[in-house]
């Protein structure tokens, strides 16, 4: 009865894949690129340029792409900076590193990497000492390109990032996605079967105990993030971060010496502030903690002035402005 139950499954996984091909060319219709592209040694890197003055560069957290910052505040910036969006590897249009992702593939790009990768991307375009803006995931890519470049990053603005090893495991989607089997299976059923109803309940739950403002759902192309290829450099990236940020953390307090501005919320419990934010305040020596009271994991969103502020004290801090 084995060959009976794995041929099904064959079945499932191969008509679910057709399907998952249909939802993806209908994401790469509805969400083209936004942005221009940066070739870094035949990798492909989106990148969203806007506005003049100091330089800013954003970085997206997980399950997500540059669009999350031009929705809103990427906007709010480029009247007094030049801001540079990227879409992480893998994410959005940006094509993953050589070696990843190919098949039976488990390993994920490291901050280190990503960093490095969008480094050379930023230069292409002439980016000079940014302050650089991560969120979440992003965070610690960001602090990636400061432990790499301390004398050429102005300053760092972390927002609800991941700076600290974390206790517990991550979620089962992480690993399922994030693994060669799940990969195989679970992630082409994802694609071609998750509901509309079930990405704007997952969204609702990124912002809570806030709400996503009008017309983020649609705008941001939760879509993109359902591909198949999104979905394994995602869990990959997630599942495989732990040991750098227990290797990036010793670094902190020797290098991360350029002005840096956090901003948490409280009620995040996704990044919990208090493993990660609250401690690394106390490691980087110009650190700065904004505590946003009763805010969850989206405070650029839910609280854009309170993070214009922290990027306009870093710019100030560094000397931009």
């Amino acid at each position: 009865m084995l060959w009976i139950s794995l041929a099904s499954l064959a079945l499932l996984v191969g008509g679910c894949s057709l399907l998952a091909e249909r939802r993806e060319a209908d994401a790469r219709a509805e969400y083209p690129p936004i942005g221009q592209f940066v070739d870094v040694g035949g990798t492909r890197v989106h990148a969203w340029v806007r506005g003049t003055g100091p330089d800013i560069v954003l970085l997206h957290g997980a399950s997500g792409n540059l669009r999350d910052f031009t929705f809103d505040l990427a906007e709010r910036l480029s009247a007094r900076y030049r801001v540079i969006a990227f879409d992480r590897p893998g994410h959005g249009w940006t094509e993953r590193l050589p070696g990843y992702g190919g098949p039976g593939s488990t390993k994920g790009e490291s901050p280190q990497e990503q960093a490095a990768l969008l480094q050379q991307a930023a230069a292409e375009l002439g980016v000079t000492s940014p302050v650089v803006v991560g969120h979440s995931y992003g965070g610690a890519v960001a602090l990636a390109w400061g432990l790499s470049k301390p004398r050429d990053t102005s300053a760092l603005v972390i927002l609800a990032g991941v700076s600290n090893p974390w206790p517990g495991e991550l979620g089962t989607l992480y690993n399922l996605t994030g693994s060669s089997v799940g990969g195989a299976t679970v992630v082409p059923l994802i694609t071609a079967l998750a509901p509309q109803s079930r990405i704007e309940t997952a969204i609702e739950g990124i912002f809570a105990p806030q709400s996503a403002p009008k017309g983020y759902i649609e705008y941001v192309g939760a879509d993109l993030s359902l591909r198949r290829k999104a979905l394994r450099a995602n869990g990959q990236q997630v599942t495989s971060l732990r040991p750098h940020i227990v290797e990036m953390s010793k670094r902190y307090p020797a290098t991360l010496t350029m002005p840096i501005e956090i901003v948490h919320g409280t009620a995040d419990d996704t990044v919990p502030i208090e493993v990660h934010s609250e401690k690394l305040v106390k490691q980087a020596p110009r650190a700065r903690l904004t505590r946003l009271e009763g805010v969850g994991h989206m405070p650029h969103h839910t609280n854009p002035e309170a993070t214009v502020a922290a990027i306009d004290r870093a710019a100030a801090r560094a000397g931009l402005r």
